[in-house]
């Protein structure tokens, strides 16, 4: 983000609105206080994730411990001085004139929603960035950028990927082989069917669960299955 703003440009995050929004929210307002990143406008561009923060603010209870003590002293851990909500498609339009801003929208994986309108406007610049906070699964846009496109199509017109493309791993909200094997462990011996994730993956927790003698297998496309 610092080089980013360093050389002029705009940063897009494409996030997804239900918890990524949330958690980069949070994220940046630390950076901020901390002044770990300058204090140019940071535009969260997406209606849902807006009313989804309001849902947050709105059910303080439910919170982890360090939210809740934040909110206890007096600080909105989703909201911070340069921080702007744009709801209407002509707000969203207006950001695409400025630079030196970062963008959160959705949709997390570029495959609709704004973000695509800021790729759009942002891909082909040098001087941008795109910040993947999520993951990217096979045939969208941006598992195509994320895997090194040069070249993507955005509303029919091919857009050169020049923009630098960064990745953050740590934010993903899958759960890992071992967290499913434990997860798993505490139910009956009911039939398992992998309709989810990479194949080799998914191949390798089918084979897992068979070798603990549990009844599995990954979804073949085309096939119907009952369950």
């Amino acid at each position: 983000m610092n080089w980013t703003w360093k050389v002029g440009g705009n940063v897009v995050i494409p996030s997804f609105a239900l918890e990524r929004a949330q958690d980069i929210l949070f994220i940046l307002r630390d950076l901020r206080g901390k002044k770990a990143v300058p204090s140019n406008p940071i535009f969260l561009d997406s209606p849902l994730s807006i009313n989804l923060t309001e849902v947050y603010r709105r059910h303080i209870p439910d919170l982890d411990a360090e939210t809740k003590s934040l909110m206890a002293q007096g600080v909105d851990p989703f909201n911070f001085p340069g921080l702007r909500n744009t709801v209407t498609g002509e707000q969203s339009k207006l950001i695409n004139n400025l630079n030196q801003v970062t963008i959160m929208a959705g949709s997390g994986m570029c495959q609709g929603g704004r973000v695509v309108h800021h790729l759009k406007h942002n891909l082909w610049r040098a001087e941008s960035s795109v910040i993947f906070v999520g993951y990217q699964a096979r045939m969208t846009l941006g598992r195509a950028i994320v895997d090194g496109a040069k070249k993507v199509h955005i509303f029919g017109e091919p857009i050169a990927v020049k923009a630098r493309i960064f990745t953050i791993n740590g934010f993903s909200a899958h759960a890992d082989q071992e967290t499913l094997l434990q997860w798993l462990a505490g139910t009956d011996k009911a039939r398992i069917v992998l309709n989810h994730g990479e194949e080799g993956a998914a191949n390798n927790l089918a084979r897992e669960l068979v070798q603990q003698g549990r009844q599995a297998e990954v979804a073949e496309p085309g096939k119907s299955y009952r369950i």
